[in-house]
């Protein structure tokens, strides 16, 4: 899973210390990954379990006891063990440097089996589904302060594919909210892989809109036989990349940026040149996102570096947690 760094001005850990956080969220979620595939493939007892989703106030109400499905399983450990290393989730980040020691946290993930997968790769998806309602608190929270976090982004399937499907040694920066000149600028989507710095605008809008551009200030959307105005995302990209090659100068980041403009539900037709300027669209989404997935290079210390550049301009709003805690009692408390 990539790495939520900075989703818009929430507070985030990885501003206190990048070169631990990165290493620690890839043990965590490894280490939570190993023991709920062993009780699966085991058949263990698990404890009844209620789903947190703060955005949606759902939860599962049904207590099930994993032991009534010894039986199911005995016989098919070995029929499924083939498919278990295929599913193992990627370790890039741990190194066989000297180990970062744990520092106290106020978060703790603890995923159970809340129903019965019939397969490693439901279970899989089951904890990956889990373990992205932790990443957005461990994203907007540190062991004082904490954000409160728009429910839309657990509702959003971007910004879901992008962490779920993309490898632990991607950095994603989620339209963050940047202070230049004590300006505050919001930017869209930062993509940081281990070799360049990915600009993403994105147009994701009515199936099927075609986004017939050009130069101009605007381009035509075309959904069925209605036409209207958006704004040229260029100029959003252009704008992205000039404010991201000043920081990266000033600290002299070696880094290469490159620029995405993504629909994945509609399609482009830009008959001008596209010269540094990739468009991803229904077409070739899929195939975009088989190409980052093999990225296949540990972080690098330019990449961290780079990172760091951007979380040294970002704008942070933030509660304390006593603070936090204290207002959200009832008032009679």
């Amino acid at each position: 899973m990539a790495q939520l760094v900075k989703l818009q001005d929430y507070i985030s850990r990885y501003q206190i210390d990048l070169a631990r956080y990165p290493t620690q969220f890839v043990r965590l979620k490894n280490s939570q990954w190993e023991r709920v595939k062993r009780q699966w493939e085991l058949g263990e007892e698990i404890s009844e379990w209620q789903h947190d989703n703060d955005s949606e106030n759902d939860s599962f109400e049904e207590k099930e006891r994993f032991s009534l499905l010894k039986k199911w399983f005995a016989g098919r450990q070995k029929a499924d063990s083939g498919d278990v290393e295929q599913v193992e989730i990627t370790n890039e980040l741990v190194s066989d440097e000297e180990s970062i020691p744990e520092e106290e946290t106020t978060l703790t993930f603890e995923p159970k089996i809340v129903y019965a997968p019939q397969s490693i790769h439901e279970l899989k998806r089951m904890f990956i589904d889990q373990f992205f309602h932790f990443q957005m608190k461990w994203a907007s929270s540190t062991l004082r302060e904490k954000s409160y976090v728009d429910p839309r982004f657990m509702r959003d399937s971007l910004l879901r594919d992008l962490l779920q499907k993309l490898p632990d040694n991607y950095l994603l920066f989620y339209y963050p909210i940047l202070q230049i000149r004590k300006a505050p600028i919001e930017l869209d989507v930062v993509l940081m892989s281990p070799t360049e710095c990915i600009c993403i605008t994105v147009l994701d809008a009515e199936n099927q809109a075609v986004y017939v551009g050009g130069s101009e200030r605007f381009w035509i959307k075309k959904v069925g036989t209605k036409d209207s105005k958006v704004l040229n995302p260029l100029i959003n990209l252009n704008r992205m990349e000039s404010v991201l090659t000043q920081l990266f100068k000033q600290d002299n980041i070696d880094m290469p940026i490159r620029k995405v403009v993504l629909t994945r539900n509609g399609y482009f037709d830009y008959p001008g040149t596209s010269f540094g300027i990739q468009f991803i669209d229904r077409r070739n989404y899929g195939e975009w996102m088989e190409h980052l997935k093999k990225v296949s290079s540990p972080m690098k210390h330019m990449q961290i570096r780079a990172a760091q550049t951007i979380l040294n301009n970002v704008q942070t709003t933030s509660f304390n947690r006593d603070i936090w805690q204290k207002s959200s009692q009832p008032a009679e408390d």
